[in-house]
């Protein structure tokens, strides 16, 4: 099952077991006995503890509905009343009735597709590519994990099927995705260039287990170019191909149309069209029936087309260059944008945070929507804590929790038996906390919460509940601990609904109360402090805390076996209490094939009802964002960001350094305009260059998802791309490799970026000669000049800061250094203050500062020195701006300032007049006089 991680803790520790059970009403009249659990665990079923995780199943269910054990046991009781039999009918149908034809769906069992070829051993019959793909374990099992467990939703779970136009129509791309864990199948369609940078970005969105293309996409000497790049970014993701038939636009329109519930169906208006990722739909639903070998129940599925439009686009290289969702140098590590923003509570939550960062949000009304919640729940400090700690920690993944309710699967096992049991006890538990969920939120203010609450109102929720309390015992609830969820699911089913379910349960409980008195007996006899104890791997057995030297001759009594020891605690086991396991074993089988039907008969009357859950997972998945949102904000100085034609950032800082140094890092200031929309910045190696860039770039993530950003104030313009291209301040190497990955990551950004993109580039030129550098550099700034993006470049060639001559809307900034002499006088170092200034760097000479310290010859020095005051004065004297420049500079600034101020002052009409008139002072003293022109000529 699903949230192994948690159940495996769950096994390693034990639970403690002593009594000889208690009695409740059984069938009949009968007293029906329930075992009794200390430490901490009420008596249960009727427990109020929320704790929990789930015990696993290995064997095929041993017997009918009324035979075996709990038969067996019937006959030394009274005789079984007919009413009694015909009132459990009713929930006791045939399990078929459950399962829709798979033919109702046009989709055929793994069975019937067997004669299909495929080369690929160990897959699937849709198969024929290549071989040594790792075969899959259906994972109808699985059952949807606590809250706690957040990072389970990091294992990768979603299938991608991709599929490309032949012909005139290569280069249209249709893909399908669908996460095992969650039933909505996403579909994409779109154009994208000969580099597949739209494919290869949505992909690395969405971290898929497996990649699904067809085998016409990597015949022999005939590969796809896209298929190339996608084996290439993808080494570690499993790839299957399948035959180009199951690639049918017309069949994956009718799977749609079977599978989509209701609340979806405009998507057949969307996607009618769009043949690629209809054929690409008809193939993944394919396969994952076969892998899942179950199918999904009719009107059961979440379907959505994703354009590339309602998002930024952020490349893989951007998102690996900023640390968005992975540290570079360790990917346990939290130092990421997403460690510094999730604190969410359910995996849900993580997730749609994680989709965000990669997929920032590229509508402004939308954005503020988000940012008007988040400042409620910063004023409203009941709400915030009521929401995120009394409720939304109380959810589970309700999305695996839907996939797994509404997939039919076709052989019936143990496993898929107590996962269904298990997944109604969580649905259950997931519908108890609507009622307080609603009653939270029924006093806000802001436009999405009042929305969520009204979604909240649905009858629907209420219908599902009521069904399954008239089957399900009012106290079965979700607990922590094997044992305690075992009994949960034991109990689950209401008494008098099934004799044979009655009778195997007094079975199960008579069993169990054996065990401990048997336990019991063997500490008298023995006279040592044994305990009952239980794992979901080991089942019943016995621990006892005890010295070696207490024990006679230092060892154990023969009889027992399986010794472990840890410290000063044994655990071991008698042959006796093995058989007593199996016995208890064989009576869970029967419980839980009994439990099973009864479930199915009442999955079925609420199916038609259960498609409210998806509004319900969207709902707890936004807020658990938007409350992780909050609480970035109360640990640290953010502010709540404007959108406008401009970025402004005054005194912003870098979050994830923030995070890294436990203290504010040095602030500064950003600002760029339609009129100054390309900074050029300047400075010495680890002066902050890099660093800064970064933060703008994160700064602007952080606004577009509708997070507080760290500054005392910012505004940004919204960004439909950003781009980065991040150099190192230690990596100088200078190598053919270096320079053709320089070059290929410009050359991506010059291909898309457009007139919305921001784009940070970093040290480019460095991987080849100085000369070339230069020009490579000054080539590629007066391309994007051309563009109305905002652009930040970082150098090291000062005499690219001189482009500021010939284009207006250039500024030239630098971080500052300062000299500082050692106690001896002798030696001058560097100290590095990390602040930004106006104007291009001074330190002009680093190379020769950091000659000075080294061992060098002073002679030597001294030429290099000269040399370079010579070539300095050459460069300066050809790129001297002339009277006539410097005045169009200057009115070009002063019409963007006035543009600006017109679009976006909130001046009052004294403090406007102050402004404009400190407008005219700052035009008029960059305007060169007619005498600064006589001496200038």
């Amino acid at each position: 099952m699903a949230g192994a991680g948690g159940r495996a803790a769950a096994s390693a520790a034990s639970e403690s077991y002593t009594g000889r059970g208690s009695s409740t009403p059984g069938v009949g009249g009968r007293t029906e006995h329930t075992p009794r659990y200390t430490l901490g665990l009420l008596q249960t079923p009727h427990s109020s503890e929320s704790t929990g995780g789930a015990s696993s199943g290995a064997a095929r269910p041993g017997g009918s509905s009324g035979e075996g054990l709990a038969a067996r046991r019937a006959a030394g009781n009274s005789a079984v009343k007919p009413s009694v039999s015909e009132r459990g009918e009713s929930y006791f149908g045939d399990k078929s009735s459950c399962v829709e034809n798979a033919n109702t769906l046009n989709l055929t069992s793994s069975s019937s597709v067997r004669g299909l070829n495929s080369a690929c051993i160990g897959k699937t019959p849709l198969s024929s590519g290549r071989s040594g793909c790792r075969s899959h374990t259906p994972l109808m099992g699985y059952s949807v994990t606590s809250s706690s467990a957040v990072s389970a939703h990091t294992v990768a779970s979603v299938i991608v099927a991709v599929v490309e136009g032949r012909g005139l129509a290569r280069g249209e791309v249709g893909m399908a995705s669908i996460d095992l864990k969650n039933p909505e199948m996403i579909l994409s369609q779109f154009a994208d260039n000969t580099t597949y940078a739209k494919v290869i970005t949505k992909l690395k969105i969405l971290t898929p287990l497996e990649i699904i293309m067809s085998n016409t996409a990597c015949d022999a000497g005939n590969t796809t170019n896209l298929f190339s790049l996608i084996t290439e970014h993808f080494k570690n993701v499993t790839f299957t191909t399948v035959q180009r038939k199951y690639f049918n636009e017309t069949k994956g329109l009718e799977y749609i149309e079977q599978l989509c519930a209701s609340e979806f169906s405009t998507i057949f208006m969307e996607v009618q069209s769009k043949y690629y990722c209809l054929a690409a739909a008809a193939a993944l639903l394919k396969y994952v029936e076969f892998i899942q070998n179950a199918v999904y129940a009719p009107k059961s599925l979440k379907v959505r087309f994703q354009g590339s439009e309602k998002t930024a686009m952020i490349d893989s290289s951007s998102a690996q260059n900023l640390e968005l969702v992975i540290n570079n140098r360790d990917s346990r590590n939290g130092h990421t944008l997403l460690g510094v923003l999730n604190y969410t509570k359910t995996p849900g939550g993580s997730r749609r945070l994680r989709s965000n960062i990669l997929e920032p949000l590229v509508d402004a009304e939308t954005i503020n929507t988000r940012l008007d919640c988040v400042q409620e729940l910063l004023q409203d400090e009941e709400l915030f804590f009521g929401l995120q700690g009394g409720i939304i920690s109380k959810f589970l993944d309700t999305e695996q929790l839907l996939s797994v309710l509404v997939q039919i699967p076709k052989q019936d096992t143990v496993k898929t038996a107590e996962s269904k049991i298990t997944n109604l006890i969580y649905l259950k538990h997931t519908l108890e906390l609507v009622e307080p969920l609603k009653a939270a939120l029924r006093s806000c203010n802001t436009q999405l919460l009042k929305a969520y609450y009204n979604s909240l109102e649905d009858t629907r929720f209420g219908i599902i509940l009521e069904k399954i309390t008239s089957v399900i015992n009012d106290d079965t609830r979700y607990t922590k601990g094997c044992l305690s969820m075992r009994t949960q699911k034991c109990y689950a089913v209401k008494p008098n609904i099934n004799e044979f379910l009655d009778i195997a349960r007094r079975t199960y409980t008579e069993i169990v109360d054996d065990i401990a008195g048997m336990i019991t007996q063997l500490a008298e006899k023995y006279s040592l402090p044994m305990k009952t104890s239980f794992s979901s791997a080991r089942g019943f057995f016995i621990q006892m805390n005890a010295d070696c030297s207490t024990l006679p001759n230092g060892q154990l009594p023969s009889e027992f076996t399986k010794i472990t020891k840890m410290k000063n605690t044994y655990s071991f086991t008698s042959a006796d209490l093995i058989k007593m396991n199996e016995r208890c074993q064989e009576s869970l089988r029967e419980i839980y094939h009994m439990t099973y039907l009864i479930v199915c008969k009442l999955l079925n009357e609420i199916y038609e009802h259960i498609h409210c859950l998806y509004k319900l997972s969207d709902i707890v998945s936004m807020l658990d964002m938007l409350l992780s949102f909050a609480h970035a904000c109360t640990l640290s100085d953010y502010v709540r960001p404007e959108f406008t034609d401009t970025l402004a950032i005054k005194q912003g800082w870098h979050p994830i350094l923030e995070k890294i140094a436990m203290e504010k890092p040095v602030s500064n200031n950003t600002y760029l305009t339609e009129g100054n929309n390309f900074v050029i910045i300047t400075g010495p190696n680890m002066s902050g260059k890099s660093t800064y860039l970064k933060q703008i770039a994160l700064c602007q993530i952080m606004a577009q998802i509708g997070s507080y950003v760290p500054a005392e104030y910012c505004s940004f313009r919204i960004a439909e791309q950003i781009f980065t291209r991040i150099g190192m301040d230690d990596d100088i190497e200078t190598n053919a490799s270096t320079f053709m990955k320089e070059m290929k990551e410009i050359t991506y950004i010059i291909q898309n970026a457009n007139d919305k993109s921001l784009i940070i580039i970093d040290e480019l030129g460095r991987g080849t000669s100085a000369e070339e550098g230069i020009g490579i550099c000054y080539a590629a700034c007066e391309y994007l000049l051309n563009l109305k993006a905002f652009t930040l470049f970082a150098t090291h060639f000062l005499e690219l800061c001189h482009i500021d001559a010939l284009y207006p809307n250039v500024e030239n900034y630098h971080f500052e250094v300062q000299h500082v002499r050692s106690s001896a006088g002798n030696k001058e170092k560097i100290a590095y203050t990390y602040t930004l200034s106006k104007g291009y760097t001074e330190e002009k000479n680093y190379g020769l500062k950091a000659a000075e310290v080294s061992s060098l010859p002073s002679s030597i020095i001294l030429d290099a020195k000269e040399i370079t005051s010579h070539i300095a004065q050459q460069i300066l004297h050809r790129q001297k701006s002339t009277p006539e420049m410097m005045k169009q500079r200057a009115a070009y600034q002063l019409a963007m300032r006035l543009v600006q101020t017109a679009r976006n002052s909130r001046l009052d009409p004294d403090s406007l007049r102050v402004y404009l008139k400190a407008l005219k002072k700052k035009y008029e003293a960059s305007c060169p006089t007619p005498r600064e022109n006589d001496e200038q000529q």
